[in-house]
């Protein structure tokens, strides 16, 4: 089977998951509800799957879902601010086509690059209880496994905390720009551009920058 095929496949099977009986009702009722300013918008209300290129050996692990971002629009890390923080870097990297991302129909591809989430579920005041970080967990573990990844730049502490526990790595603490190195694997971490870190001046874009610099090698 294709890369291709492959992630297609397991986009589906994510798609259609409904492990979380409280991130199921908190997804969809979101979806319902709506916030005013995109009252016109259909919302996925639904897990998000994988994005970016099937063929990629870099990764991105982030938390999960915003509720009126990526479970509004369906694509990872698209239609909130801390999309915007991560595709404008990207974008300077050449390693995404455009600096922004506003729905799936927008045109934005990535180069060698894959996103993933540490919960596919948009969670209540984005914070996922751990039994269901563990039901998402068996996602992450076959794409880990699916490749010998170059690069996996983990954005956030839970995001840092998940991929060691994986792997079954002992590992540095999080903290902004740490790097550990596993056998081929540059481990990388970054605050994650939410506007809590990005607002606050926590994170900056030089910051970012440095730290996709030291994932791409």
């Amino acid at each position: 089977m294709s890369s291709l095929s492959l992630i297609e496949s397991w986009n589906q099977e994510i798609i259609a998951c409904r492990k979380c009986p409280r991130l199921v009702e908190w997804r969809e009722s979101v979806a319902a509800v709506k916030r005013k300013s995109f009252a016109d918008d259909d919302y996925w209300g639904k897990p998000v799957p994988y994005f970016g290129d099937p063929d990629a050996r870099f990764l991105i692990l982030g938390l999960a879902p915003a509720a009126h971002g990526a479970n509004r629009t369906g694509r990872m890390f698209t239609g909130d601010r801390s999309g915007d923080w991560l595709y404008r870097a990207l974008h300077r990297a050449g390693l995404a086509s455009q600096p922004e991302a506003t729905s799936l129909a927008d045109g934005l591809t990535l180069t060698n690059v894959l996103i993933a989430a540490s919960c596919h579920c948009a969670p209540p005041d984005n914070k996922p209880l751990p039994e269901e970080l563990e039901n998402c967990n068996p996602y992450l573990r076959r794409l880990l496994a699916s490749r010998n990844w170059d690069g996996i730049l983990c954005l956030g502490g839970i995001a840092w905390t998940q991929l060691h526990r994986t792997l079954e790595l002992k590992g540095p603490k999080f903290a902004h720009g740490i790097v550990h190195q596993s056998n081929q694997t540059r481990l990388v971490a970054s605050y994650h551009p939410s506007q809590q870190n990005t607002f606050t001046g926590r994170l900056t874009e030089p910051m970012l920058d440095a730290a996709i610099a030291a994932w791409k090698g």
